[in-house]
């Protein structure tokens, strides 16, 4: 398990996943890894209102358990998943506290497993026939757009200028910056929006507009360092204090969220339930896209990485840490340097780890600006459901036919205009909750009563390349 083959490659020649470098340029590799995942694993916690460095921390643990799995067989990181980020801010929005968000996601997790399991012993046809690529397109773009409030109404108010700002940066970086830089855009758009929110305390001194932990905050630096001169060089993450509920624990006191036991409500599990779909795509053209790159063929153990990414997050949020899942930003690390040892996993996640033992780097990261977030959500969420389209153009996703357009229009529109359906006093539907289940069952009652049966093509996402037909045999290249 831990032994691999001590390889010297040439220019441009791989490096296999059961192979490595010398353990210098492993280290150097694996630190790369962690820069790649380090922005979005630490932005995502903050969104949600969960602890950074223990983010960071139980990000290394569920990719160590994410290799043990898969028996090396997927060279993969698992970072903060974004999926999850519509369900928080539901829960949050019905006044919910951190422990109600990881103990809706662990059931998520639980759920991700066994889905897992299931395409392990059945196939991933099982899962397509329930979920083909126009449910899950919609059901993916439903979960960004429905996001779209929070971006504009939670965080960007508290400097809309900064939050443009921010969020141009983000662009003309993303655009205009080439390989590693461009893919660690949002990383760097944050670090600039931090950077001019503090100049802007130079130049004009304290602002009043609000924060979302409070209506009418009164005169306030937009960085605060206070917590950071505070915070310790070294130690484990703080328990979380009582009684955070609603906005005040999403943003407005990020200093007291640490770790903590998750709390359970059918209700709450079920506004994060939707993010599974959208795991289930993002693993699997994550794996057909390592697959692709290595020539090995991956599709036997792709249950296990569906349902070791399950496991992850059942671990990671069992303790107050934020969900996981597969990262394209590794990925892309890998495609760039041809090196797929898993050996440089391992000591990203060991890299991690330590880093997550340092309570200033958390503070710092708890003092991102509300107003940069803003900037940076404006992109990202959006990002997030245009995935959705892209999965529907990947998958040749036929919209004349009135099967995939009706009940997904309905759902979206739903999810978007975060609808809410009564069921009892104690439970309702909303938002993605109620938008997604619209999706899902109208298609399948659309198909049953429709004269001819919808577009069946194969779910592919990822990158370009993963498109697979559905009697094709996928081409191999030998690493």
């Amino acid at each position: 398990m831990f032994q691999w083959k001590l390889v010297d490659p040439k220019p441009g020649e791989a490096v296999a996943p059961d192979e490595r470098l010398g353990w210098g340029k492993t280290a150097g590799l694996g630190a790369q890894h962690v820069i790649a995942m380090f922005g979005a694993t630490f932005v995502f916690p903050i969104i949600m209102g969960l602890n950074a460095n223990l983010a960071i921390m139980m990000s290394g643990i569920a990719t160590i358990c994410f290799l043990l799995i898969v028996k090396n067989k997927v060279p993969s990181y698992l970072g903060t998943s974004a999926s999850f980020v519509g369900g928080a801010a539901a829960i949050y929005s019905q006044d919910g506290g951190p422990a109600d968000v990881t103990g809706a996601i662990l059931v998520a997790g639980v759920v991700l497993a066994l889905v897992g399991l299931v395409i392990h012993f059945f196939g991933s046809r099982v899962v397509n026939a329930v979920l083909p690529p126009a449910v899950t397109g919609a059901v993916v773009m439903l979960i960004g757009f429905n996001l779209a409030p929070v971006a504009t109404q939670t965080y960007m108010p508290a400097d809309p200028w900064i939050a443009i700002l921010t969020m141009t940066a983000v662009i003309l970086m993303a655009v205009g910056l080439r390989g590693f830089l461009g893919r660690i855009a949002i990383f760097l758009g944050l670090i600039f929006g931090y950077v001019v929110s503090v100049v802007a305390d130079q130049l004009f001194g304290k602002t009043s507009m609000p924060i979302p932990s409070s209506a009418e905050p009164g005169p306030h630096w937009r960085v605060d360092w206070t917590a950071v001169k505070d915070a310790d060089f070294f130690g484990f993450p703080k328990q979380t204090v009582d009684g955070l509920v609603g906005n005040q624990a999403q943003l407005g006191n990020l200093d007291a969220v640490g770790w903590h036991w998750p709390s359970f409500s059918i209700t709450f599990a079920l506004l994060v339930l939707p993010a599974v779909i959208a795991l289930v795509a993002e693993n699997v053209g994550h794996v057909k896209a390592v697959a692709e790159m290595t020539g090995a063929d991956l599709d036997p153990v792709m249950g296990r990485a569906i349902a070791a990414d399950g496991v992850g997050t059942v671990i990671a949020t069992a303790v107050g840490g934020s969900p996981t899942t597969t990262y394209a930003e590794n990925i892309g690390v890998m495609a760039a340097t041809r090196v797929y040892s898993t050996a440089a996993y391992y000591v990203a996640a060991v890299v991690a780890i330590l880093l997550g033992l340092v309570p200033k780097f958390g503070a710092i990261v708890n003092q991102t600006p509300p107003a940069v977030l803003g900037g940076i959500t404006l992109v990202l969420y959006g990002m997030i459901g245009l995935l959705g389209a892209k999965i529907w153009k990947e998958n040749d996703v036929n919209f004349a036919n009135p099967v995939n357009l009706v009940p997904l229009a309905a759902g979206i529109i739903l999810a978007i205009g975060d609808a809410r359906l009564v069921i009892t006093d104690d439970f309702e539907l909303t938002g993605i909750a109620l938008g997604t289940l619209v999706t899902v069952l109208g298609y399948h009652l659309a198909r049953f009563v429709a004269p001819r049966d919808a577009d069946g093509s194969v779910l592919a996402v990822g990158h370009p390349g993963a498109h697979v037909e559905d009697h094709a045999e996928p081409h191999r290249r030998e690493v």
